[in-house]
């Protein structure tokens, strides 16, 4: 049960399965402060669910992110597919958290979801100030088992980073159509620091038992070598699922397709709500 103050919000915006909230938070570990958005399922506000916990994806973006995520927006209405879903017996209601990930629309100035020497600290912000925030004030489930990560483009790079990262905190994540190499030009004289936040590095490291759902577009033949270069790295005990979208291309309208395998992956893959 939620152990904070109530928390404030503002609404976002509406959907068709509830509002999408956003606030911004001050984190004590990173020193740093950004937005984030929240979605809570229909189930989190019935009375029958009163004292039930429930799985957390957290979703980055694709570009910069800079005061925006478009997991929160209507292009990809991740929201209304998983209550769809969950009516039909095939996915967990999940509480959905979408923060920023950049503080600048320059993407030489990208934040790489990673601590880099000199700038703000937002893989701190995002692995540990965001779970003890959503942990206090919503109701979960304990330990990382019923956490996943997943992200677009951009945030296909975010979720297989964090999750390679920091597997005490995540359990499972499904980059789709990402990459796997830090690309921000703030990295420059940090190179030893680079490498120790390159997915490309950290596959191969065999430290992480994380689950993972990696996706690339069918049409896109520089993509589909990327992800499968990178995936035949992996070390055990990472376990990677590829899935290869027939005619896919790096669009906002391809991504958008794959919500509903990413959803039922999810609910494979991480517990369901679950009863004091």
């Amino acid at each position: 049960m939620p152990t904070g103050p109530a928390v404030s919000m503002a609404k976002a915006r509406d959907t068709a399965v509830g509002p999408i909230m956003v606030t911004r938070l001050a984190g004590p570990k990173s020193g740093v402060t950004g937005q984030v958005w929240v979605w809570l399922p229909p189930e989190y506000n019935d009375p029958a669910y009163a004292k039930t916990g429930f799985p957390v994806l957290t979703l980055f973006a694709g570009g910069q992110s800079n005061g925006y995520n478009t997991w929160a927006g209507s292009e990809l209405p991740i929201q209304e597919e998983d209550v769809r879903l969950a009516k039909a017996g095939k996915a967990h209601p999940f509480i959905m958290v979408m923060p920023v990930q950049n503080f600048s629309s320059d993407e030489k100035r990208a934040l790489d979801c990673s601590d880099i020497p000199g700038q703000p600290k937002m893989a701190t912000w995002m692995t540990q100030d965001i779970p003890d925030w959503v942990r206090s004030h919503f109701r979960t489930l304990k330990g990382r088992d019923s956490w996943g990560v997943m992200g677009a483009s951009t945030g296909g790079f975010c979720s297989a980073k964090l999750a390679l990262q920091y597997p005490d905190v995540y359990r499972a994540a499904a980059p789709i159509d990402g990459y796997f190499v830090p690309d921000s030009r703030l990295w420059q004289g940090h190179e030893a620091e680079k490498a120790a936040n390159s997915p490309d590095q950290l596959v191969a490291q065999g430290k992480a038992d994380v689950k993972m759902l990696v996706t690339a577009g069918g049409a896109d033949a520089y993509e589909k070598g990327v992800v499968k270069s990178w995936m035949a790295k992996a070390a055990p005990p990472v376990a990677i699922e590829y899935y290869e979208q027939p005619g896919g291309k790096h669009l906002t309208s391809d991504f958008k397709k794959m919500i509903p395998d990413a959803l039922q992956w999810f609910t494979k893959n991480l517990e369901g709500p679950a009863h004091d």
